[in-house]
């Protein structure tokens, strides 16, 4: 059985170093190399033990950050594309929406708008952070982590976590580009701009959540990844990246169960036509990001003593 070696101050227990090839080593200090202890499993009450679990991650800061630019280096190492990797899937989906609006446009016997375009360029580079986050998320730790998950103790959170901020990264470079092409088409915008910022902290809240969850069920159920891929590969034909919901009409609400989805609208909403997003769909997906933040985080922590032996 793999004993799990503790760390409490990064710069004092173990040295975190990459390689030449991007990966992680961790390697024990020689003060520290005798100590192990357990995981405490006394109840001390779900707040104060939720407390004490987030001070703890807040203490391993600085290797987030360390891993989140090791998975950030790793992608676009060796590539011949580079950081235009970050806008190639963004693009892919924008061609695919402009087919389906130009389709949609010509069984309404109407002209293609620029309205529509843009509105699938501001929706697309969204659920592409979804998809990386939540895909890379699912493999952080049974595939991209291995050796770090089974040799040493730290807040194993932080592989899925690093893998949502590394998919934001990739969300900025795209996002900076969009906003180049915005400035020179001269998309109007207004106050309600502001709603934007609110709206993917959201979407990122939810992301993480579900990344956690994935990640840490992944190591348990191994059909979990193949589930989360079938899902993300045809996710996008029941959310509204291609189409608007109000395209459906009355029906179009139950489209919007997805908790996705009103962020999607919501974006579109106040970066294309200068309206606020639906405040009552707009707080479901609120409540989602929440329950699946604070629900993940525990089926995360819940698990997490249990990892070394499951890998």
């Amino acid at each position: 059985m793999t004993t799990l070696k503790p760390i409490t101050e990064l710069s004092q227990t173990a040295t975190v170093a990459a390689t030449r090839d991007g990966s992680l080593t961790a390697r024990p200090s020689l003060a520290q190399m005798g100590d192990s202890r357990q995981l405490s499993t006394e109840p001390a009450g779900w707040l104060s033990g939720i407390r004490d679990q987030l001070q703890e991650l807040y203490k391993y800061r600085e290797l987030l950050y360390m891993i989140t630019y090791r998975d950030v280096r790793v992608r676009y190492k060796q590539s011949i594309m580079g950081f235009m990797w970050a806008i190639f899937m963004p693009i892919l989906i924008v061609m695919s929406g402009i087919v389906v609006r130009y389709a949609y446009a010509l069984a309404a016997h109407r002209q293609l708008e620029m309205s529509d375009l843009a509105s699938v360029a501001v929706k697309s580079i969204p659920w592409a952070f979804v998809v990386s986050s939540i895909r890379f998320g699912c493999n952080s730790l049974a595939q991209s982590n291995r050796e770090l998950v089974t040799k040493i103790y730290f807040p194993k959170e932080i592989f899925p976590l690093a893998s949502v901020l590394s998919s934001l990264f990739d969300f900025g470079v795209a996002t900076a580009a969009l906003i180049v092409i915005f400035a020179v088409l001269r998309v109007h915008v207004n106050a309600n701009l502001l709603w934007a910022p609110i709206i993917l902290v959201v979407m990122v809240t939810l992301v993480a959540g579900i990344s956690m969850l994935v990640a840490a069920a992944s190591l348990f159920f191994r059909d979990v990844r193949y589930i989360v891929e079938l899902l993300l590969t045809f996710g996008i034909f029941f959310t509204p990246v291609f189409y608007d919901v109000d395209m459906f009409g009355r029906k179009g609400k139950w489209l919007l169960l997805n908790p996705v989805a009103p962020l999607l609208e919501g974006l579109s909403a106040c970066v294309t036509q200068g309206k606020p997003p639906d405040i009552y769909w707009f707080s479901y997906s609120l409540a989602w990001a929440v329950v699946m933040l604070l629900g993940g985080y525990a089926f995360f922590k819940h698990l997490e003593p249990a990892f070394a032996e499951s890998i």
